[in-house]
């Protein structure tokens, strides 16, 4: 990735002004996914003829953007996900950010907004979690929820390279996703909607690839489904569930061995860091002489051919805001596709084991290949 031009990205130019009105933090049980928000915000400005302005931590609050403005009528907009935690020694670290920042930067890059030193926001973000520390929720998974945002604010319609840009950052203090421990979905296959295609940009985390998702998922919740398998081209390959990466376990009945299957990235699939953390620890931590790990094609077909001979062992959602979201059923041509659970629980055996190892690195119970980055705090 070619970093933008003019002023660099600079952390040592931070400029803070407190919110005079801090709040105290909610119980964690009144905590919902992204409804409730910390005190303060980053926002830094960019502009073709200066660079980057200067980073400023504020009291949250309202944007204003010009009616024109490129993001409101061209879609110039991206976004990231990542989490923050408390661990038992009362630190608190974000979960692997540089492979946000990396993904952030080729998101950026695809849609001609302007790309930053990943370290330098990475510090930015620690000094904003620093002002909001309080807030931070503590308890096994309770987190911080970051949201890094890109958008064109140049004023003016016609579409064109944007001229100025707005990066900035928000919190939020989340609680679980599933409030009462693993509750299995039911998927409906999807082939009469394309989440992404080859020279697309389903590989970037862009707000463009996420509304055009919301009717096929309300179409199948009305057939009685939580959410969309999605399937592409004739030979109906999985790609993706909802907005997160989808792993299967097959059994090989003639070897004996199991396997770990997910959908290759050729550009149509999300780089997700969960995935990316999923593959890494079951290639690390798995017998190998029990256990393929594959990035490979895989079909609607063989998931349903090899359900009937009873291969078909579990299956998962992995992202950010679930962790693991583990799935149960799956419909498709008029007939569900039974995924196992183990008896009496809501999850497979592997779901359940990849969140447990993901749980001990980010919660800080068990130290992993530099995940975890501390944030300093005062």
């Amino acid at each position: 990735i070619t970093l933008a031009t003019g002023a660099p990205l600079d952390a040592s130019k931070l400029k803070i002004t407190r919110n005079p009105n801090p709040s105290k933090p909610r119980p964690n049980e009144e905590l919902v996914f992204g409804q409730t928000f910390t005190d303060h915000m980053l926002t830094i400005p960019w502009s073709a003829k200066e660079g980057w302005g200067t980073p400023h931590i504020k009291p949250y609050g309202n944007l204003s953007l010009d009616p024109s403005a490129c993001v409101f009528h061209y879609a110039f907009e991206l976004f990231e996900g990542l989490k923050a935690y408390r661990t038992p020694q009362n630190t608190i670290t974000m979960f692997r950010p540089d492979k946000n920042m990396a993904r952030m930067n080729k998101s950026a890059a695809r849609i001609c907004l302007p790309t930053f030193e990943s370290e330098e926001l990475i510090k930015l973000t620690g000094k904003l979690i620093e002002q909001d520390k309080h807030l931070v929720p503590q308890g096994n998974g309770y987190s911080l929820y970051i949201r890094p945002t890109m958008i064109g604010t140049s004023k003016g319609l016609g579409v064109g390279t944007p001229s100025e840009a707005l990066l900035y950052v928000i919190t939020s203090p989340v609680g679980p996703y599933y409030k009462t421990g693993f509750k299995a979905v039911r998927l409906e296959a999807t082939d009469y909607a394309t989440r992404a295609w080859p020279g697309g940009v389903g590989d970037k985390k862009l707000g463009a690839n996420y509304a055009p998702c919301i009717l096929p998922q309300l179409q199948a919740a009305k057939r009685g489904y939580q959410q969309n398998l999605w399937l592409f081209g004739p030979e109906k390959n999985i790609t993706e569930v909802g907005t997160m990466n989808v792993f299967f376990v097959f059994l090989n009945k003639v070897t004996g061995k199991k396997e770990l299957v997910t959908a290759p990235l050729d550009g149509t699939i999300l780089e997700g860091v969960t995935r990316d953390s999923v593959l890494t620890l079951a290639r690390d931590k798995l017998d190998p002489q029990e256990w393929d790990i594959n990035e490979r094609y895989y079909t609607i077909t063989e998931v349903a051919t090899r359900a009937k001979q009873g291969e078909l062992l579990e299956a998962f959602g992995s992202g950010t805001a679930a962790v693991v979201s583990p799935i149960k059923e799956i419909g498709w041509n008029n007939e569900d596709i039974h995924v196992p659970l183990l008896p009496g629980e809501q999850c497979g055996a592997l779901t359940k084991q990849v969140a447990q190892w993901i749980a001990d690195i980010q919660y800080g119970r068990v130290n992993y290949g530099n995940w975890s980055k501390t944030v300093e705090l005062p």
